[in-house]
C-alpha cells in the first residue's frame, strides 16, 4: 500500500490529561508517524487544570477548552479547526461525546467501549455513515504485526479447518479491593461510569476484537456466560467470567475475563486450533507466535523475518530481533486510522481497501457482546443466541 503525501490531520483530544497513562499512550502514538497534529484538547474535567496541562503540552492557551462542547463549537468552524478527535474518558461519557463529535463534522478515535447498548452503537453508526466520517476505537492490542501474521496463516489455510478458539485477558491486578485507595480503578467497578460489566468490556472484548481479525470468517451463533465478583464489594459488576461460544460453522471458544488472577501480570493469550495445526499469541510475548502442527516439533514465528506473510511486514519499523512493543502496536493503529481518514476525504492510498483496523462495527460488535454475555449471565448462565 503506498501513501500519499498528506498533510497531518489536525486533532484534538477530550480527557486524557495530567496524569494518565491511556491519553499518553493516544498522543505518543498519534504523533509518531506525523499522521495526526495535536492542536487542541478538554483534557480535563476541571477546566483550569486542563487549561495548564494544554499549555505545558505546547498548545496556545485559547486552545485549550474547559469542556468538549466549547471544544467542538469553537473548532468545528475555523479554517484551521480540528478534523478529528481522540476520546479517552470513563464509559459513561463516550456515546454522548462521540455523537456531539460526529455531529460536529470531526473524525473520532474512542476509547472502548463505544457506549453501554447496541441501540446506542447502531445510533453512532448511522450517524458516521450518514456524515463520512470514520469511528475508530482502540483495540490497542490489534496493533500488533503477528496478529496479520495469523489472520494471513488462517486465510491461507495453514491450520486446516477451525475448531477450537481459547481465549482470555485474565491479569491479577485487582485480585484485592484496591480500588479503595486508587480512583482511576474505583469508577472501573462503578455501574453508573462503567456501565454493565467490568471485566467482560474491559478485558474481554480484547482478545474478542483480536479473534474476529485472524478469524473474520467466523460468526457467533450462539454463547452462555457466567460472571462472579470475587471482591463482593464489587457486586453486582464481575471481577470474573467464563464465555462459552459456538460459530456458525460447528467451531467453538471460550473467553476467560478477569482481573483476579491472581499473579498474573496481563495473560491475554488467543490459541486458535485447526484440524492440521494450531496457533498461539500472548502479548506479554507479542513478537512471537508459537506455530504447532501436529507430529512436528513446535516452531516459533519472529517479528520482522522475511518467512512471514507479506501482510505481516507492513508495519515494520526496525529489523527482526528488535523488540516491538505496545506503543508501536497503538501507533501502528493511529496510523491505520490516519489513513482511513483520508480515504474518506478522497486522498485513498492504493489498497485501501485492504486496511484492516478496529472501526465502528469493531465497536458496536464488542457492545454487542458484552450485552449478550450480561443476558445470559443474569438469566443463570444459560445459552442465548447471538443477536
Amino acid at each position: 500500500m503506498s501513501e500519499k503525501e498528506t498533510k497531518p490531520i489536525r486533532w484534538g483530544m477530550v480527557g486524557g490529561g495530567r496524569g494518565s497513562q491511556i491519553g499518553y499512550i493516544h498522543r505518543s502514538a498519534a504523533l509518531r508517524d506525523n499522521t495526526f497534529e495535536l492542536v487542541t484538547g478538554a483534557f480535563d474535567i476541571d477546566p483550569e487544570r486542563g487549561r495548564g496541562f494544554g499549555v505545558d503540552l505546547g498548545l496556545d492557551e485559547r486552545r485549550s477548552y474547559p469542556d468538549y462542547r466549547a471544544m467542538f463549537a469553537e473548532e468545528s468552524t475555523g479554517a484551521d479547526g480540528i478534523e478529528a478527535v481522540s476520546i479517552a474518558t470513563p464509559n459513561n461519557t463516550h456515546f454522548e461525546i462521540c455523537k456531539a463529535a460526529l455531529e460536529h463534522g470531526l473524525h473520532v478515535v474512542c476509547e472502548k467501549p463505544l457506549c453501554f447498548t447496541v441501540a446506542e452503537a447502531l445510533e453512532l453508526k448511522a450517524l458516521a455513515q450518514a456524515r463520512g466520517l470514520i469511528v475508530g476505537v482502540t483495540y490497542g492490542y490489534a496493533g500488533h504485526q503477528m496478529i496479520e501474521q495469523a489472520r494471513a496463516m488462517v486465510k491461507n489455510g495453514d491450520l486446516g479447518e477451525i475448531r477450537i478458539v481459547n481465549l482470555q485477558f485474565a491479569h491479577g491486578f485487582h485480585s484485592a479491593p484496591v480500588e479503595e485507595q486508587n480512583p482511576s480503578t474505583r469508577w472501573r467497578v462503578d455501574p453508573k461510569f462503567a456501565g454493565p460489566s467490568y471485566v467482560l468490556g474491559d478485558v474481554g472484548t480484547h482478545p474478542l476484537y483480536i479473534s474476529e481479525v485472524i478469524l473474520p470468517h467466523l460468526k457467533i451463533k450462539r454463547l452462555m456466560c457466567v460472571r462472579q465478583s470475587f471482591v463482593k464489594s464489587r457486586a453486582p459488576l464481575e471481577d470474573n467470567a467464563v464465555t462459552l461460544m459456538e460459530y456458525d460453522n460447528g467451531a467453538i471458544a471460550n473467553v476467560w475475563s478477569s482481573a483476579v488472577n491472581a499473579g498474573s501480570m496481563h495473560g491475554q493469550k488467543i490459541r486458535i486450533v485447526g484440524s492440521k495445526a494450531s496457533i498461539e499469541w500472548w502479548d506479554e510475548r507479542p513478537n512471537q507466535l508459537s506455530y504447532e502442527i501436529q507430529g512436528e516439533p513446535v516452531r516459533i514465528l519472529e517479528r520482522g523475518m522475511d518467512y512471514l506473510y507479506p501482510q505481516a511486514r507492513l508495519d515494520d519499523r526496525i529489523g527482526g530481533g528488535h523488540p516491538e512493543g505496545l506503543f508501536e502496536a497503538w501507533a501502528n493503529l493511529y496510523r491505520r486510522f490516519g489513513l482511513a481518514i483520508n480515504g474518506s476525504r478522497g486522498l485513498a492510498p492504493e489498497g485501501i481497501e485492504n486496511l484492516v483496523f478496529p472501526g465502528i462495527d469493531a465497536g458496536l460488535e464488542g457492545v454487542r457482546w458484552v450485552e449478550n454475555c450480561v443476558r445470559s449471565a443474569d438469566q443463570g448462565g444459560v445459552w442465548v443466541d447471538y443477536g
